[in-house]
């Protein structure tokens, strides 16, 4: 079944009981990102040419659009791999920082690269290297980095984790 055979397997939407109420509530912003490795276990890390810090492939979640769906679009658009995307690692909620709302930060396992040759978005991505954690970490900011320690940790354990910025509940 698609998406769309689960909804209207889902029937009539409810009801709001306070007219308005559903517009009201708090919004949160969503993103998805791959932990893609090379054999020697380096995740391979993105410099985005819109903000100060390195990332990994993904992004935010267009409306509608899970945080699955969201990290394979961005993997597509930021590499230019169209990949499978395995398992969740990480699901880590963060705070509202600044002028962004709080948001839920999904890790999914984004495999090992054999030879696969990178094509860089150059709207959104200066360069691209693979780099052990510790070795980005300068270029992170701390609960990026307690984030993807935490992703490594589920790739070893075969468990996904729940964190709160970056830490383990």
């Amino acid at each position: 079944m698609n998406r769309q055979d689960d909804l209207v397997a889902e029937g009539e939407p409810e009801k709001e009981f306070n007219p308005g109420i559903a517009a009201r509530l708090p919004r949160k912003t969503v993103a998805g990102g791959a932990l893609i490795r090379d054999h020697a276990g380096r995740i391979l890390f993105l410099e985005p040419t819109y903000k100060p810090t390195l990332d990994i492939p993904g992004g935010i979640a267009e409306y509608d659009e899970s945080p699955y769906d969201a990290c394979r679009r961005e993997v597509k658009e930021e590499i230019g791999l169209d990949r499978e995307i395995g398992a969740l690692l990480v699901v880590d909620w963060v705070p509202v920082l600044g002028p962004w709302t709080d948001a839920l930060a999904f890790i999914f396992d984004g495999g090992i690269l054999d030879g696969d040759e990178l094509t860089l978005d150059p709207t959104e991505v200066r360069t691209a290297q693979f780099l052990t954690l510790t070795e980005a970490t300068p270029h992170l900011r701390p609960s990026m980095t307690r984030r993807l320690a935490l992703a490594q940790q589920a790739l070893t354990t075969g468990h996904p984790s729940y964190a709160d910025f970056g830490r383990d509940s």
